[in-house]
């Protein structure tokens, strides 16, 4: 009887012995696999660092020898350009931040509001608030209703909710979210909250929320970046320069050093001036000072992040 119980077993281990065999990646494969990865990281992060070694080169050599990961004379003037030519580039900073967070905040709210009663079979108007969303996806009332809602529908042009408002609601985020809550809260657990006496709202904030951290921190990282990266709100309802963000700011600089150098060929003075800014490692200056915060944010997210890309994946 022993016997015939340990031939089972070792019948057994043979089984998983080759399925892990058989699910295991060759030393060559494994070797072409990472090399893989090696470019595509490399491809990835050249551009970021070529743009640091520019902002960090001298404007005359960088005339003179182009662009390089290796200066011959490195400068900081670029930098002291930026950040000493006032106040303008801290009050966009301040502006931007404001932005992100608040924007980031209410848009996760409004999102997760809409989506959690669509992933709900129990809520009778599900399909009519699904189609609502979705039919915005494939149609838009143009850009001029668009323009006249946020300054005479709703007046908040040349105000901090005008960078906000607009990216509140995002149809496909909404449908992550909704995919989202199907897959990870089963009715079970709703019920037998309900059955504790737990209201709708009780549920959503104490029990829903925090079961799908991955699937808010996903969404969360995107509308960060919407928000940060964002100057096409800007320039189309801001004038006021007190409110102009980081990302339309550098956009302002870059037509400010455009317009000097397409005028230096004209006049002589406007050609002394550009002798002396450093244009070209001012704009790689700019760009650096704006992904920078955004770069050490990605860290904090990235445990839920990759979770939350692994939403709906098929699993062996």
């Amino acid at each position: 009887m022993g016997s015939m119980v340990e031939g089972k077993k070792r019948s057994i281990l043979k089984v998983f012995k080759r399925k892990s065999i058989g699910n295991r990646i060759s030393p060559v494969n494994n070797i072409l696999i990472n090399l893989f990865f090696i470019m595509c990281s490399i491809v990835c992060i050249a551009p970021i660092l070529l743009i640091i070694a520019i902002s960090f080169t001298d404007e005359k050599v960088l005339l003179v020898k182009g662009y390089s990961f290796f200066p011959e004379k490195y400068s900081v003037k670029a930098y002291d350009y930026v950040i000493t030519a006032g106040d303008t580039i801290w009050r966009a900073y301040g502006v931007s931040i404001l932005v992100t967070l608040l924007g980031t905040v209410l848009s996760l709210m409004v999102i997760c509001l809409y989506a959690y009663p669509l992933s709900r079979q129990s809520f009778k108007y599900r399909n009519f608030f699904s189609f609502f969303a979705y039919f915005t996806m494939i149609f838009g009332g143009g850009l001029v209703p668009w323009y006249m809602v946020y300054t005479q529908l709703i007046p908040i042009k040349n105000t901090i909710w005008v960078m906000i408002v607009p990216y509140l609601m995002n149809a496909w985020y909404m449908m992550i979210m909704r995919t989202f809550f199907k897959t990870t809260i089963h009715e079970s657990i709703i019920e037998s909250a309900k059955i504790d006496g737990a209201g709708e709202f009780r549920i959503f904030f104490v029990i829903v929320l925090p079961l799908c951290r991955a699937g808010l921190a996903t969404i969360g990282l995107f509308c960060t970046l919407g928000y940060w990266n964002d100057w096409w709100l800007p320039l189309m309802f801001i004038t006021e320069h007190r409110l102009y963000n980081i990302q339309y700011l550098m956009y302002q600089t870059l037509n400010s050093i455009q317009y000097l150098v397409s005028g230096s060929a004209q006049f002589a003075e406007s050609a002394k001036i550009l002798a002396e800014l450093p244009s070209e490692s001012a704009r790689m200056a700019i760009a650096v000072l704006s992904i920078g915060p955004i770069i050490f944010a990605y860290p904090f997210f990235q445990k839920y992040f990759v979770k939350g890309l692994t939403i709906g994946a098929v699993k062996g």
